[in-house]
């Protein structure tokens, strides 16, 4: 197998340094033409300049590919739609995005402001739902498309002091789940990669040997995949170090409790069974667990 992009048009956001910057250049690497996208801010957000985007594009350039820079800000649907607008008046499709940009604004939430709070979540989730919806018409009509969102283990998992990444993180899941199965019909792929490497946002949480393994090129490898024909969508790939994990979310059995037991003490008495993975199950919609409450409840009900 030999995956390729010829033909194809990709857009990564917050893709002038780390990750963004590894994506672009292993899309490109492999025949993309690239939308370089990087408001240039630090990683608290603040200032701008493209210039960063402008280096990448030299660097894919000079490789013998196509890009070109564009210093929108996510947050901002208009500034999106015209990088969308841009980017089909230069090449005339989208296939890909990879919604990549991102910045961290850490405390504990006792500390945080809300101010900070929904930056990062306006960056994060509001940014992925903004450059979603601007590529979304032209995906449906092409009949085809990729989506790619950044999700993290602070979502997932937790992390001290990042309840607005992490709040941020998870959101970007749910949209990821809802996209794939609206996208389904128009050939629409939609899926998250969570990764861990040594770039900027982890200055000085991890020490030098950490950070020799943590290279972003290793999540790159796990983001072309993604974005290739023989991905599949709705998986959540993680990707750090060499290593490469999926997670996904199950729902255990649980019980049924008749109308005369349910009560928040029975609820107590079952916890064990209520939270016993022996039959636990992947859904794929949202409906499937109303299924499940509801067969339990009329099996329940004919078996008197």
């Amino acid at each position: 197998m030999n995956i390729r992009f010829e033909g194809k048009v990709a857009i990564v956001t917050g893709a002038g340094n780390g990750l963004g910057r590894s994506h672009a250049l292993a899309l490109a690497a492999r025949g993309a033409k690239v939308v370089v996208n990087d408001l240039g801010g630090s990683v608290s957000g603040e200032g701008g300049d493209l210039s960063a985007a402008e280096q990448v594009v030299k660097e894919i350039k000079a490789a013998g590919g196509e890009a070109i820079s564009n210093g929108a800000n996510v947050t901002s649907i208009e500034e999106v739609n015209q990088m969308v607008s841009d980017t089909l008046a230069q090449w005339g499709r989208i296939d890909i995005l990879v919604n990549n940009a991102g910045i961290l604004r850490d405390k504990s939430f006792a500390n945080m402001s809300l101010d900070d709070f929904k930056l990062v979540v306006d960056v994060h989730l509001m940014g992925a739902a903004n450059c979603s919806k601007a590529v979304w018409p032209t995906m449906r009509e092409q009949q085809q498309g990729t989506i790619i969102m950044t999700t993290s283990s602070s979502g997932l998992y937790g992390n001290f002091g990042q309840s607005n990444y992490g709040a941020a993180k998870m959101g970007v899941v749910g949209l990821m789940n809802v996209l794939d199965i609206e996208g389904k019909k128009y050939g629409i792929k939609v899926n998250a990669i969570s990764p861990c490497a040594a770039t900027r946002m982890m200055d000085g949480l991890i020490d030098q040997q950490a950070s020799e393994v943590l290279t972003v090129e290793s999540v790159s490898a796990g983001l072309v995949y993604l974005a290739s024909d023989e991905s599949p969508s709705r998986l959540i790939l993680c990707a750090g170090a060499g290593g490469y994990a999926a997670t996904q979310i199950f729902e255990t059995d649980g019980i049924y409790l008749p109308p005369e037991q349910q009560t928040a003490e029975n609820v107590a008495i079952h916890i064990d069974q209520i939270v016993d993975v022996s039959k636990q199950k992947m859904f794929i919609r949202g409906d499937e667990q109303t299924t499940k409450f509801v067969e339990k409840a009329l099996a329940s009900q004919q078996a008197e």
